[in-house]
């Protein structure tokens, strides 16, 4: 069991070493841009320099069942779950099977709509409610991926 973090713009990524430590999980925090991690056993900096996508090929080609992706990229999440990862935004929502279909289709119409100028803006700002969800929604994922590796 592993987790992977799509880490260029994770405003999780404390909160998921906090996790990885508890449950003694490998934490490969994947990234275009070189920063700093901390310098523990469990925590490893893979620094994918190159295209545009090269950081979602990096973990979609390794994450598998049992493992869990975090990610605000739908499209990355999608091809995870594909693979039989879990995946996770950083704003505590489950991608899952059943609803990573309406993930997309929203996507690509707010992507329609922002490119005909009648939608601007991005996301909601970060809150405190959004990280503590994020905590609570990956240490029950941890134990469903866990589930999902003794079946």
């Amino acid at each position: 069991m592993s987790i992977y973090v799509d880490a260029d713009a994770c405003p999780v990524k404390e909160e998921v070493y906090r996790v990885a430590r508890r449950y003694r999980i490998r934490v490969f925090v994947v990234s275009n841009t070189p920063f700093r991690v901390p310098n523990e056993d469990l925590i490893e900096l893979v620094d994918v320099s190159g295209g545009f996508d090269v950081a979602d090929d990096w973990i979609a080609e390794r994450a598998t069942t049992g493992d869990i992706v975090i990610t605000a990229d739908i499209p990355l999440a999608d091809r995870c779950l594909k693979q039989g990862a879990r995946a996770l935004g950083p704003k505590g929502l489950e991608f899952t099977e059943d609803s990573i279909g309406d993930a997309l289709a929203t996507r690509a119409l707010l992507d329609m709509l922002r490119q005909s100028g009648e939608f601007g803006g991005g996301p909601a700002p970060f809150a405190r409610s959004d990280r503590s969800r994020f905590l609570s929604r990956l240490d029950e994922l941890v134990h469903a991926a866990r589930r999902d590796l003794q079946k």
